[in-house]
């Protein structure tokens, strides 16, 4: 248990930081509404990455299902939510001046953060698969279809500048996203 706890320190200082880029950036629109034009499907992006990340922490709690850790395994998750701060800076850099706009600074590094969220739902899969059998059969219902659809989206939104498509995307991710933490998770 005190491997564990260890983990989920680092694992927590990670997301925590991810969580904090993110709503350090909506404070900054709120506190400087002039300086850029905001863009709504950057912003649902930035809410769906921050659902995402908080849903990431709570369901983490089933890595006590991993009965034998090892460095690979630590290295592995280290990767993975470093994704989730990746994402986060991506969504809110730390400077905005070669950009008019947050839709002119978001399609300039869409492909980036499409690609990335598509390895972070890979990483996901994997990540379900180390927490054991009887965690992955359980999800074995919904959740492949819910990976593939996932990862299939996020190629082709890198591959347009579409704002509908964008717009699509990020409403129908928030929508499953929703979805799954109402149906697989209120209850624990």
């Amino acid at each position: 248990m005190e491997t564990f706890t260890h983990i989920k320190t680092v694992l927590g200082i990670i997301l925590g930081l991810s969580i904090t880029h993110s709503l350090k950036g909506v404070v900054k629109i709120i506190e400087h509404p002039d300086r850029y034009k905001v863009y709504t499907t950057h912003l649902l992006w930035a809410f769906y990455m921050f659902l995402s990340t908080v849903y990431f922490w709570w369901f983490e709690v089933h890595l006590t299902e991993i009965k034998h850790w090892d460095f690979l395994k630590y290295l592995f998750l280290v990767i993975y939510v470093i994704t989730y701060y990746t994402l986060a800076a991506l969504l809110f850099p730390e400077d905005m001046k070669d950009y008019k706009d947050f839709k002119s600074y978001f399609l300039s590094r869409k492909k980036w953060f499409f690609y990335i969220l598509a390895v972070l739902f890979l990483f996901d899969a994997f990540d379900t698969y180390l927490k054991g059998p009887d965690y992955h059969m359980a999800m074995l219902k919904v959740y492949p279809v819910r990976e593939s659809v996932h990862i299939v989206a996020c190629l082709f939104a890198a591959r347009t500048d579409n704002k509908w498509v964008h717009l699509f995307t990020v409403l129908a991710f928030i929508a499953f996203q929703i979805f799954w933490i109402l149906n697989y998770y209120m209850n624990g």
